[in-house]
């Protein structure tokens, strides 16, 4: 599950310590997998009942899994509804990860003092969870950050930033009949049910988004691949000759570019962790103290 370091211009934990919190998510995720794992293997995890049921029986395991990765009495633990029967490792799996992503947007909205007001359409935001829930927890993923440069907030595209690269993404979402034509530099088409219609060319916020990402690399002396896309999942992108440095990833091709990034096998890397810091650094952040600060909070912690 890729790590949601930024999420528009909301505080982010990782801007407290981006060298300690992506490993720490890593480990954590994989330690609570691990334990939901083997408790669901040997029947210690109640996979059926009532929730009056549930709180007689087997109550540790569980309450361990509610205050997954919870650190300190000032972090945030996982709210898990009452189990429903699980069957099945995949449904055991999309069970975990559909309850992590709540606890993601925690992490990309707070730290352990400050909040942000977030949009509720952000909790219900199936893209989003869509591309974190199928991509490494390898990849960190600044979703629509919002840059702050010489004082002046400016829109970024999804940015995605991998050991090894920073892929700069220009997701394009369409009715599922629609094609879209590529143009030039300032228009293209789409062509849908009979009519065409012209629309701003993706390649103007790429093009946006690469300047300012080069300019903070290059203003902090670091040396990274940039790469840019325009992707969409649901629609074909006709295109007669590809634009310049930039891949053109529609519906046809898009299981393999999926695909390419989920067989990626490395570690974090220092200089990936380096990026994104300095990136995250020059994003805006709108957030109020944590009412929460001040009072005495009994969250049960899951070791250290």
């Amino acid at each position: 599950m890729a790590q949601l370091i930024k999420l528009y211009d909301y505080v982010s934990r990782y801007e407290w310590n981006m060298f300690r919190y992506p490993g720490q998510f890593i480990r954590l995720k994989k330690e609570n997998w691990d334990n939901l794992y083997n408790d669901w293997l040997t029947g210690d995890l109640l996979i059926s009942g009532t929730k009056e049921e549930s709180s007689k029986e087997k109550t540790s395991n569980f309450e361990k899994l509610k205050n997954l990765f919870t650190r300190s009495k000032t972090d945030d633990h996982l709210d898990l509804p009452t189990i429903e029967p699980i069957t099945t490792e995949l449904e055991l799996r999309k069970y975990f990860l559909d309850h992590l992503f709540p606890f993601q947007l925690k992490w990309a909205t707070s730290t352990i003092s400050e909040m942000s007001v977030i949009d509720r359409k952000v909790e219900q935001d199936e893209t989003l969870k869509y591309f974190l829930q199928r991509l490494p927890d390898i990849y960190l993923l600044m979703y629509y950050p919002v840059f702050n440069i010489r004082k002046a907030p400016i829109d970024g595209d999804i940015v995605l930033i991998s050991p090894t690269e920073v892929e700069i993404i220009s997701l394009l979402e369409l009715e599922e009949n629609a094609v879209i034509l590529s143009g030039d530099e300032r228009q293209w088409s789409v062509e849908m049910d009979d009519r065409i219609e012209h629309r701003i060319s993706p390649l103007i916020s790429l093009r946006r988004t690469e300047s300012i990402i080069k300019s903070i690399l290059s203003n902090k002396d670091i040396h990274f691949p940039i790469k840019r896309s325009i992707v969409s999942r649901k629609n074909q992108i006709i295109f007669h000759t590809e634009p310049y440095n930039v891949n053109i990833i529609g519906k046809n091709e898009y299981d393999r570019w999926l695909q390419s990034k989920r067989n990626i096998s490395s570690p974090l890397k220092k200089d990936q962790l380096i990026v994104a810091d300095a990136l995250i650094q020059y994003c805006v952040s709108s957030s109020v103290r944590r009412p929460e600060w001040d009072q005495d909070d009994d969250i049960f912690p899951v070791g250290e």
